[in-house]
């Protein structure tokens, strides 16, 4: 029976299943919509490995059809990790890719993938339309990033990030699904008592508007707009305030009477501007505050969010993350991640002694410090990050004499970016390579200018090369960390225990929201998971990665 036009657009996918070769073993069959979560939850039942296009393009469709799926390859991630990584095996699919402006969209034209494929291993899922061409062209991408990975420990690390950065495309969407806990009622009150009552848009609220005439009239600015940088600026330094620019930071070192005022109506300028009422009723829905997530969002591959400022949930409002009735949320972050992450990849004994079993930065400061924890702690931010001049410049010295192998890979990898060359995280994600302009501008003759202008973004390049490889291999270990978790999440679910669910992640701070008595069950999970974690990366190192974790009934119990 032939179909119809209209059914022929209903149609949502094709599926086949082939084996780990990329065979066919049935010819390929078409879903259609109102199928297709019935369809993957069957097969999800072979427990193969899904891989599509985009986990953020399918993933959220089943998961309002109540179906979740538990591993999976998601191409386009995949297909910017490769471009970037010196771990890969040169081939002609590398080569297209590198020459796209952003992999992570666009694929190959002769590597297309309009299609989805699983392996078992798996099923394949095409566009109705011409779906057998769809099938194919996404077939070969799958096989060429399987091909681009060697058959060494190298490529071993690197498959173990495509997994993780795959499975951290499935919690991301899992956490948008579930959505933080939010008690709108709080929120409101919490705004209330520092903005005063709810306003029409674009009206200043009232305490807003009490402090700003607090400010006109110090400043003798009758007209003033506190709002806009410029004009306070302007006003400042007509009533004799000489500063360059309205920073918190450099306002605080000024002695002034419209100094608190204005550092006052910043913080709730701030509140109104960012997770005011606009955004309460704009976010938040049925009591869930549901961002989305992008996975691998930042070259580092830590994560961003598209809306709603999920990664900057401000303590003014964390009173409002509550937990349901008769659940409470878990709390847990990785305690000194990225210097311990140091520890590891720089196999600097000392350092990891100093991190064994004690606060890190106490450690440091007892070893080489004095006792002074403050200096030990921008002695090593200051090596992680860069900050090689003023204060952290003069403690650096001492902390590289005290763990001169740590300081040392920091230090090369600052020189690798300076002299345009790249690095990679410990699993193998690469940095970008420099751009061209600046390669050929280091080789040619320059004005004195120029010169400096060349050697100014070879320090910038340095630092973002130093970092890198400590962030990247911090975000590497987080993904680890939450991969591991929501394995043992599952398990407890098919055992007919419900111990909640992730519904937030922050670098190395995640938040689950759990039943109250499976509390401490899910403690326990949390540190079994960064202990797996640690080992999944590094193996058995004798460098601790311990995570606190605390029961609250609402975000800002926690700290």
């Amino acid at each position: 029976m032939s179909q119809s036009d209209a059914e022929a657009e209903a149609a949502t996918a094709v599926v086949s299943i082939v084996d780990g070769s990329g065979t066919a073993l049935f010819p390929p069959v078409q879903v259609y919509g109102d199928t297709l979560a019935t369809v993957v939850a069957e097969l999800e039942g072979k427990k193969p490995r899904w891989v599509f296009d985009s986990v953020q393009g399918w993933y959220p469709k089943l998961l309002a059809a109540g179906v979740m799926i538990e591993r999976v390859h998601d191409l386009s991630l995949a297909r910017t990790i490769l471009r970037n990584t010196p771990f890969a095996q040169p081939s002609a699919y590398l080569d297209s890719i590198r020459a796209l402006p952003d992999p992570s969209t666009t694929a190959p034209a002769h590597l297309l993938p309009p299609a989805r494929v699983a392996e078992n291993q798996g099923e394949l899922f095409g566009e109705p339309k011409n779906h057998s061409a769809a099938l194919e062209n996404v077939l070969a991408e799958f096989l060429a990033q399987r091909a681009a990975v060697p058959p060494t420990e190298r490529g071993q690390r690197l498959n173990l990030l495509l997994a993780a950065e795959s499975a951290g495309a499935l919690i991301g969407a899992e956490m948008t699904h579930a959505g933080v806990p939010w008690d709108v009622a709080e929120h409101h009150r919490l705004l209330t008592e520092a903005l005063g009552p709810r306003v029409a848009p674009g009206v200043r609220p009232p305490k807003m508007e009490a402090l700003a005439a607090t400010l006109r009239l110090l400043l003798d600015a009758p007209g003033l707009n506190p709002d806009s940088p410029a004009e306070l600026l302007k006003a400042m330094n007509r009533a004799g305030i000489a500063i360059s620019n309205t920073r918190a930071w450099e306002l605080t070192e000024i002695k002034h009477p419209v100094i608190e005022p204005l550092l006052a109506y910043k913080k709730i300028a701030r509140l109104a501007n960012a997770n005011g009422y606009v955004w309460v009723d704009r976010w938040v829905d049925r009591g869930r505050f549901r961002p989305t997530y992008i996975v691998g969002g930042v070259v580092t591959g830590r994560w961003a969010s598209n809306g709603g400022g999920a990664l900057q949930i401000p303590h003014q409002v964390r009173s409002a993350v509550r937990a349901d009735t008769g659940k409470v949320l878990v709390v847990a972050d990785a305690a000194q991640l990225e210097p311990r992450i140091l520890a590891a990849l720089s196999r600097d004994d000392a350092l990891a002694a100093a991190a064994r079993g004690k606060d890190l930065y106490q450690g440091i400061a007892d070893a080489g410090f004095g006792g002074d924890r403050a200096h030990a702690k921008v002695a090593m931010l200051g090596a992680m990050y860069g900050a090689t001049s003023g204060e952290s410049g003069r403690l650096l010295p001492k902390l590289k004499a005290t763990y001169p192998r740590a300081v040392g890979l920091v230090e090369w990898a600052a020189a690798q970016g300076e002299a345009g060359a790249g690095v990679s995280s410990f699993l193998g994600r690469g940095t970008p390579p420099a751009p061209e302009a600046w390669l050929k501008a280091k080789t040619r003759t320059t004005s004195e200018a120029e010169a400096r202008a060349v050697e100014a973004e070879g320090r910038a390049r340095g630092r973002f090369t130093r970092n890198f490889i400590v962030q990247g291999t911090a975000a590497e270990w987080a993904l680890c960390w939450m991969s591991e978790l929501r394995r043992r999440l599952s398990a407890s679910r098919a055992a007919g225990i419900d111990a909640g669910q992730l519904v937030f992640f922050l670098h190395d701070e995640i938040m689950l929201h759990v039943p109250a008595d499976q509390g401490e069950t899910v403690i326990a999970l949390v540190h079994e998971s960064a202990k797996a974690a640690s080992e999944l990366l590094f193996g058995r190192i004798p460098v601790d990665f311990p995570v606190t974790a605390v029961i609250v009934n609402s975000y800002d119990q926690a700290k």
